[in-house]
């Protein structure tokens, strides 16, 4: 028997129908395939070139020390005086000061840099794949050289709890990186993609929450920080009390280092607002010089 051609053509339209389908289920499948891919390589491309945390600190590092400079010896003139006796390569030091002398600062910018420097090194391929030993001990090394070595330098300025704190913090932060990487939702686009990992429903809400944490440190939390110790009203670096030329008299006045010549020191006269010349210096042990900007 043969089938009569109105079912041929019906069946023949069904067949198209379900090879149309079956393409545009494949189209849309490498569509998907391909956003994902976008994205990752968009992730890994932010990564490579430091994230918000590295935005963050180069606006934070042209910003603070001026604010300090500023708040600190009154705006305006005065704050282009100090400037230009420093000169503009000098005000690192004005940061340099804030960091070596706020713990709370100090210790929120190690955690950051750490974190930034491990998502860049991360997005150039330094995270090892497999589960071999050398890849394993390389894996370690990568996670626990940089947040030791800021955990070193803020016990040595601030303390054993700080640098232990520091050194947690840091550790904490790049452990979601790795998972990430690890299940493929981040990838370096020079390096061939390995087969991913899945990642168990605790990692994944530990790296949401990783990176909840990271992202609020680096644009809310540091911020406010550093500009609330830019405006605290204590000096940047050491306060003296000097000799110091008034007239025809020399009288005692409190100074904010800015420079030493020979045996004495150019400095920040707080009573006269002017720069001076100091002799037989003494130094403070308080860095307060004038109110907070809360409490003015």
């Amino acid at each position: 028997m043969h089938p009569a051609p109105g079912n041929e053509e019906r069946a023949v339209e069904v067949a198209d129908g379900g090879a149309d389908g079956t393409e545009q289920g494949q189209g849309q499948g490498q569509g998907q395939e391909q956003g994902q891919g976008q994205e990752q390589g968009q992730r890994a491309e932010l990564d490579r070139k430091g994230g918000p945390g590295h935005t963050v600190l180069l606006a934070l590092v042209a910003a603070v020390p001026l604010v300090k400079v500023a708040w600190t010896v009154g705006g305006g003139s005065h704050t282009r005086e100090v400037v230009t006796t420093m000169g503009v390569p000098n005000l690192g030091e004005v940061l340099v000061g804030m960091l070596t002398t706020r713990p709370l600062l100090g210790c929120l910018v190690a955690v950051i840099t750490s974190r930034v420097v491990f998502a860049v090194f991360a997005a150039r391929g330094a995270v090892p794949r497999g589960r071999s030993a050398e890849a394993v001990a390389r894996t370690v090394a990568l996670l626990l050289v940089n947040p030791i070595a800021m955990g070193v330098l803020c016990w040595v300025f601030y303390g054993p709890w700080w640098g232990l704190t520091v050194v947690l913090a840091s550790l904490g932060l790049r452990q979601g990186i790795i998972y990430e990487y690890r299940a493929g939702r981040r990838r370096h686009h020079h390096r061939t993609a390995a087969r991913p990992v899945t990642l168990k429903p605790w990692q994944v809400r530990f790296v949401a929450v990783e990176q909840g944490a990271a992202l609020a440190l680096t644009v809310l939390v540091l911020p406010l920080v550093a500009f609330g110790t830019a405006l605290d009203g204590r000096a940047w670096d050491t306060v003296l009390r000097c000799e110091v030329q008034a007239g025809t008299h020399t009288e005692q006045a409190r100074l904010i280092e800015l420079d030493r010549k020979g045996n004495g020191v150019v400095g920040w006269d707080l009573h006269a607002e002017e720069i001076v010349n100091g002799l037989g210096c003494v130094k403070e042990e308080s860095l307060r010089v004038r109110p907070a900007w809360w409490n003015s």
